[in-house]
């Protein structure tokens, strides 16, 4: 039978609430420091498939959770379609060349770089627990673009805006071809074992009602619309951060199987406005589960309160903070486990 995750993300209202957390796997946990200063910087991390595979597995071994989400990051992407990546430490990633400075048919291919991926897939699936779900992701195309047009993160993405309304028919060329990449690495992943996937699309905030419809709707549809006839059945993630009100339009055009709640979004407002048979991820603040205490319980109930009319698979909303205290973590896990709807 499914897991619970599993079929929640297939529509059913479950009166139990199955639970994952953005960034599980990751410096919260004194696991993976302990790893990862035995490993060196994160990219080798990442690309050593036996120690990534540990990655995965520690929040589940430890807490439980309903699902294992790869460890891995939306940049390898990227790096698969020639773009050199490195991660400095205390600045974040760089990719090279930018695409502000150089074509984008300059870039070489370098598909092997996604085979280690696939094989971290595959190393969590024999170990995974039958019931737990095996979540694989990547970066929307839009999110993807901003990283490699600037070659770095930023707060409002200014480079990437800029650039594509100077020039859309060379920005579109760039959102095509990370679709096309997307779609065979998100394969690639559900052929490793990967039961459902996640679209993380972190900055599609930033964006202006039509370019939103562009440069997020619109490539997001063609990847779920693609993956879709290629893996049937399985479910797909969107995760669009920051998009407010823009939500409605992405559920309802872009054809994914559940939908991301950030923690701005109010959950009464999303009940109301959703359709009302999508599931829903999320939506707690990584911030209040770093506070707990009484608001935090109070958080952590309002959401399954206000969820519980439909499919509801509880998470935060948006990834965890390397300081969270692990009894926190365990808090809001006893809640949702003793939550029945």
């Amino acid at each position: 039978m499914p897991g619970l995750l599993l079929r929640t993300l297939s529509g059913e209202n479950t009166s139990e609430r199955p639970i994952w957390l953005m960034r599980q796997a990751g410096r919260y946990l004194p696991e993976y420091r302990e790893l990862r200063a035995q490993k060196g910087g994160f990219l080798p991390l990442v690309y050593d498939s036996v120690a990534a595979a540990e990655i995965t597995l520690q929040p589940i071994k430890r807490f439980g959770f309903d699902g294992a989400i790869l460890f891995s990051d939306i940049l390898i992407v990227p790096y698969a379609m020639g773009q050199n990546l490195e991660f400095l430490a205390g600045e974040g990633p760089r990719l090279s060349p930018r695409l502000v400075d150089v074509a984008l048919k300059s870039l070489q291919a370098v598909p092997e770089r996604l085979a280690p991926i696939y094989e971290t897939v595959r190393r969590v699936r024999s170990e995974l627990d039958a019931g737990r779900t095996l979540l694989g992701f990547a970066g929307s195309p839009w999110t993807v673009a901003t990283y490699m047009v600037a070659g770095e993160g930023s707060r409002d993405q200014h480079e990437t805006r800029a650039y594509a309304y100077r020039d859309p028919a060379a920005f579109q060329a760039i959102i095509d071809a990370i679709v096309e990449v997307t779609v065979e690495y998100l394969v690639g992943q559900i052929e490793a074992g990967a039961e459902a996937v996640q679209l993380f699309d972190s900055w599609a905030g930033s964006l202006a009602p039509a370019e939103f419809v562009r440069w997020v709707i619109a490539p997001n549809a063609a990847i779920v619309a693609k993956l879709r006839a290629r893996c049937p059945g399985v479910p797909i993630i969107g995760f669009p951060k920051g998009s407010g009100e823009k939500l409605v339009a992405y559920a309802h055009e872009t054809g994914v199987d559940a939908l991301g709640l950030d923690e701005t979004i109010d959950p009464a407002w999303a009940a109301k406005n959703l359709p009302a048979d999508l599931p829903v991820q999320g939506n707690l603040d990584p911030l209040l589960l770093l506070a707990g205490g009484a608001a935090l319980d109070a958080g952590v109930l309002t959401i399954l309160d206000t969820f519980a009319g439909r499919p509801h698979v509880f998470n935060l909303g948006h990834g965890i903070g390397q300081t969270t205290p692990i009894a926190h973590v365990e808090r809001v896990l006893e809640l949702v486990r003793d939550w029945r709807g």
